[in-house]
């Protein structure tokens, strides 16, 4: 079989080179069905799973087709929940690094005014939720006049939670002259409307079921009692003793007393669920993705598109309520043909639930007996030594991208009525330097940030020192992202 590259599609260099520092190497199956019919500006209707690749499929023939000069946003990307708008953005925004495209996240429990001042500025492309989306539409900040590129991601998500009459109401406010794609697990009744009603003509793109993901995953259940489930938790976790570990719950209530029993008191835990601050849901999310803890315990939140790298297990506490949101947790490990391996503890009363997922799955799920206090003891030493040392950090799936690429900061902005025009002048005037090695420049009210490419951001740095920019010194300094704290040495209150 001849393999395929992005070079194959009629892209631009700046995204041939962006695609290549991600370590994308050739076209998965919906990327290599969904790029060049979008770059024909096809609507398209497509059914695949989580982790199939989907947000570069759209992602690369949108950044493609972009007019950099528009100020006005040119393509809107809707996604159920908070999380994936934010992996999303942050994909997008890595797709299109070279190209400057800049991109806006749009979503709840996060400061509308301060999404506000972004809108405000050149945003080509709005990754949002849909409540959020509505409210700035509403309000007059989010201008849809420019709109050419719709995607409604995770389409049958949006309909379970509730979403598809916002969905609609969004959908009726962009241009009628656009390209509209849709993403979804599966193609039931309420989406294959949605598609007829709003979508003009659309290629119809059926990726593998998605049950067959679970070829990749090692899958085994634990029959326990209601009452000993906490017991046999802290067991398997024992044995198993991974290095990176999802803890799905049914409820907030369950997340917050599992974390209250494993890792209130230390490190190696860390919690996540609706009820909390977006800032904090985030916070916790980047610190995982980089490996500063070793157990996640999560709501369904955490389920769905969130792209973490080398999780080792996935544990269901409880049996999730839809069978379709047990592929979506497990799918978090065994990804980019790596195996993976997920643990479910069911109880009496979930016998039912989790028939009818075996059943779905097409897949035997190898029952095992619970851990024997032996065993258990045996293993736990090594155990409490591995929770006791520093997790290895994770790198970055940008990390290449972003290692030629430095972001400084100017102690000005709107205030001082700084322009991009004011830094490209003054970038380009700079030895060795053109407008191809200046990134994205934002501008907000009181400082500037702008991204250096090629690798000479040094080179900048130190002769801004000496430079006037508008015609005044400025200080420029290196722009660091906030460290994440990694986990420290220190004495660790024992699960037993």
């Amino acid at each position: 079989m001849i393999s395929k590259k992005f070079n194959q599609y009629q892209l631009s260099d700046e995204l041939l080179k962006a695609i290549e520092k991600l370590n994308f190497e050739n076209p998965t199956k919906v990327q290599e069905a969904v790029i060049p019919i979008a770059l024909e500006k096809k609507d398209i209707l497509c059914k695949a799973q989580t982790g199939s690749g989907k947000t570069a499929a759209f992602g690369i023939p949108i950044c493609e087709l972009l007019d950099w000069e528009e100020n006005k946003p040119q393509a809107l990307v809707l996604t159920p929940t908070r999380e994936l708008a934010l992996q999303v953005h942050e994909d997008i925004f890595n797709i299109g690094r070279f190209k400057r495209v800049k991109v806006s996240a749009l979503y709840g429990k996060s400061p509308i005014r301060r999404q506000e001042k972004e809108l405000k500025q050149k945003t080509h492309v709005v990754v949002g939720t849909p409540g959020r989306v509505m409210d700035h539409i509403e309000r007059g900040t989010f201008i849809t006049d420019e709109i050419r590129f719709l995607v409604v991601d995770e389409a049958d998500e949006m309909l379970n939670m509730g979403f598809i009459d916002q969905v609609e109401e969004i959908i009726n406010e962009m241009p009628k002259n656009r390209v509209t794609m849709l993403f979804s697990a599966t193609l039931e009744n309420e989406i294959k409307r949605l598609s007829k009603k709003y979508m003009n003509d659309p290629q119809i793109i059926e990726i593998e079921a998605e049950a067959k993901r679970t070829d990749a995953i090692e899958q085994f259940v634990y029959q326990t009692g209601h009452d000993d489930k906490l017991d046999v938790l802290k067991d398997v976790l024992v044995v198993e003793n991974p290095d990176s570990c999802i803890i799905f719950c049914n409820t907030q209530e369950m997340v917050n007393a599992i974390y209250n029993l494993l890792g209130k008191d230390n490190k190696a835990c860390e919690k996540i669920h609706g009820g909390m601050e977006q800032d904090d849901r985030t916070l916790v999310m980047q610190r995982f993705k980089k490996g500063a803890f070793r157990y996640l315990i999560a709501t369904d939140v955490a389920a769905r598109g969130i792209d973490v790298h080398e999780i080792s297990l996935v544990i269901n506490f409880d049996v999730p309520w839809e069978k379709e949101t047990y592929v979506h947790r497990i799918g978090r490990t065994g990804r980019r043909g790596t195996t993976g391996k997920a643990i479910t503890l069911v109880s009496a009363k979930e016998g039912r639930l989790f028939k009818d997922i075996e059943n779905y799955t097409d897949k035997e799920i190898i029952e095992k007996e619970c851990p024997t206090l032996s065993t258990v003891h045996s293993l736990k030493a090594a155990f409490i030594e591995k929770l006791q040392e520093k997790p290895e950090e994770k790198l970055d799936k940008a990390h290449d991208l972003t290692r030629e690429i430095t972001k400084i900061h100017i102690n000005a902005g709107k205030k001082t009525k700084m322009r991009p025009v004011d830094i490209v002048g003054t970038l380009c005037n700079l030895e060795g330097m053109t407008a191809a090695d200046i990134g994205v420049i934002t501008i907000l009210d009181v400082s500037t940030f702008v991204e250096i490419l090629n690798n000479k951001g040094p080179q900048v740095l130190k002769e801004l020192q000496t430079r006037n920019i508008k015609g005044r010194p400025r200080k420029v300094t290196l722009a660091e992202d906030k460290p994440v704290t990694m986990a420290r040495k220190k004495p660790i209150r024992r699960f037993y």
